[in-house]
């Protein structure tokens, strides 16, 4: 059962059932999530596969929903590394603005404030 994790759009209710085609065969799917969000996810799906069979001579569906399989796997980790960079960018770069800040106000508080009385 493909569950509402919050990335699926609307959450919670029952669970229904769906009917997916992926590389020509038909699939029921039970969700508790967004019917259009599976039907997208399973039109990926049958699209990579067929990517992989026009670029394959295997005609065992088997082995082409593992290469396809690989190919969204490759595609997943190379996001998720893409993402861990720019979280340690962000880190670093917040990190600055922090110390530059600190460095500003310590510097307000530091210099004596001249006060000047206008007879």
């Amino acid at each position: 059962m493909i569950g509402s994790s919050g990335k699926s759009g609307s959450g919670g209710g029952a669970a229904q059932s769906i009917r997916v085609e992926i590389y020509n065969q038909t699939y029921n799917i039970r969700s508790d999530g967004d019917n259009e969000y599976i039907m997208r996810l399973a039109a990926y799906v049958d699209g990579k596969m067929r990517e992989i069979s026009s670029g394959t001579l295997t005609v065992d569906s088997l082995k082409v929903a593992i290469l396809a399989a690989l190919h969204v796997a490759d595609e997943f980790h190379q996001l998720k590394n893409q993402q861990e960079q720019a979280d340690a960018q962000l880190a670093s770069r917040s990190a600055e603005c922090a110390e530059m800040l600190d460095r500003v106000l310590k510097h307000k508080v530091a210099a004596p404030m001249e006060l000047e009385i206008e007879q």
